[in-house]
């Protein structure tokens, strides 16, 4: 205790006060369930090509059952005009662990809303590489679903939508993001 003219004085300790609730604006929750949408697709894939529930891969060809959840879709491309660089790659040990790795790992961060900035990057190199398989397109000269996919996840990263019906608010100001921002 510290005297002060004869008074004593007893020190208060500081106490935090608690964050004030964040006020989401309408446009907030359109981001949010946009980001959870696209999450779910991506994980959808990832599910459905594991197990194969029929739907886009069927369960003798699910990876779990031995089936490769690339070659479908890049032996497709072979006559296209990056094909040979694609088929090649189609059914590869490693390109499959880096596809399924991608999918589980994009649609996890997007329905959690924890580290969208990677997720972003990283599922816009793959809908790019995507993409650039199937070119030449045939519905239109150069736009189709895997480049609004691709925008749609930068503006989930630049619009920090996680922080709307997700985690990312909590995740941001964790020890390790706060060390390394790249991983918000």
């Amino acid at each position: 205790m510290a005297t002060t003219a004869g008074r004593h004085t007893v020190p208060t300790p500081h106490v935090p006060a608690s964050p004030a609730p964040v006020a989401h604006r309408p446009v907030d929750y359109v981001w949010a369930v946009a980001r959870i949408s696209l999450g779910w697709v991506f994980l959808w894939a990832f599910l459905d090509k594991l197990f194969g529930f029929g739907f886009a891969t069927p369960a003798a060809k699910a990876w779990v059952n031995g089936g490769s959840p690339t070659t479908g879709f890049l032996k497709g491309t072979g006559e296209n005009a990056l094909g040979g660089f694609f088929s090649g790659l189609a059914g590869q040990a490693w390109v499959d662990w880096l596809f399924m790795l991608g999918l589980a790992g994009i649609g996890t961060a997007l329905v959690l809303g924890a580290g969208l900035r990677i997720a972003a990057a990283a599922g816009t190199v793959l809908l790019l590489m995507m993409w650039a398989a199937e070119l030449p397109l045939t519905t239109n000269p150069f736009m189709d679903d895997h480049i609004i996919y691709a925008i749609v996840l930068i503006g989930l990263a630049l619009a920090a939508a996680g922080n709307t019906l997700g985690i990312g608010r909590w995740w941001s100001q964790t020890a390790i993001v706060q060390k390394y921002p790249v991983l918000k």
